[in-house]
């Protein structure tokens, strides 16, 4: 019997541990994933400076190089692109995107929609250098979640586990 219970409370530690590091790796992956974001509009801007590809094409070709969680936009935005404007496209695949990243960064990014496809070359590289600036503020604002949360929730896991223990000792 009481190897159940010692077992339980084994379980009970290591499940409020492994809680506390999925909440804090949120944070980690917020930041990769703005990060892998600002990497992607940056190869969009060279792209539209020096090939003169189609939108739709630049934005598949983003995907094969980018990190999953990224390329699914671009690819979802370049699949959308044969049906509706750009600028659509790309806001739809934004807000169905499945990532990290906030309301608030999704909101910047969706900034680029608006003149996507509308205005001329330089028109859009100028945009893309907004976004990527916009993106400048939110990365440095999710370094510092970063900092503040991820030891807080590995320690809040660790602690509320071992308070359940105690209790149930």
């Amino acid at each position: 019997m009481q190897m159940i219970k010692y077992l339980t409370l084994m379980i009970i530690l290591a499940s409020t541990t492994y809680i506390g590091i999925l909440i804090s790796k949120k944070y980690l992956n917020r930041v990769k994933d703005l990060k892998e974001m600002k990497n992607a509009l940056n190869i969009f801007s060279t792209k539209i400076k020096f090939t003169y590809e189609p939108i739709p094409q630049t934005f598949k070709e983003i995907s094969e190089k980018v990190k999953p969680n990224i390329a699914n936009i671009f690819k979802e935005s370049s699949k959308k692109m044969q049906n509706e404007n750009a600028g659509k496209a790309w806001e739809e695949a934004l807000e169905e995107s499945n990532t990290n990243m906030t309301k608030e960064d999704i909101e910047v990014l969706k900034n680029l929609s608006n003149l996507l496809g509308k205005v001329n070359l330089e028109g859009q590289v100028n945009e893309v250098e907004l976004v990527e600036n916009f993106l400048d503020t939110q990365i440095e604002l999710a370094e510092e979640e970063k900092q503040k949360y991820v030891k807080m929730y590995k320690t809040l896991g660790i602690t509320i586990g071992l308070a359940v223990v105690i209790i149930l000792i």
